[in-house]
């Protein structure tokens, strides 16, 4: 394994690790404070309209990351197809 791939993988893990360590404990207080209940109380109370201009927004920005993954997909393919 290349050294850049080993300082890669490496950095993953101190970032992974470094999103649990915050993730984790602000999950468990706001199960316990009642955050829970206030979400939930707003996805139950939000408009039920028809999709929108932010639906229209939103279902752009999925289709423009969805695509960039494919895209990254295939090009690391072709890479390796050629060696």
């Amino acid at each position: 394994m290349s050294s850049a791939a080993k300082w890669w993988s490496r950095l993953g893990a101190v970032v992974t690790g470094a999103v649990l360590t915050l993730v984790v404990p602000v999950h468990a207080w706001a199960a316990s404070n009642g955050v829970s209940e206030v979400a939930l109380e707003a996805a139950r109370s939000r408009r039920r309209g028809g999709f929108g201009f932010f639906g229209i927004l939103s279902l752009l920005c999925c289709l423009v990351v969805v695509g960039g993954i494919v895209l990254a997909v295939i090009l690391i393919s072709r890479n390796r197809k050629r060696r």
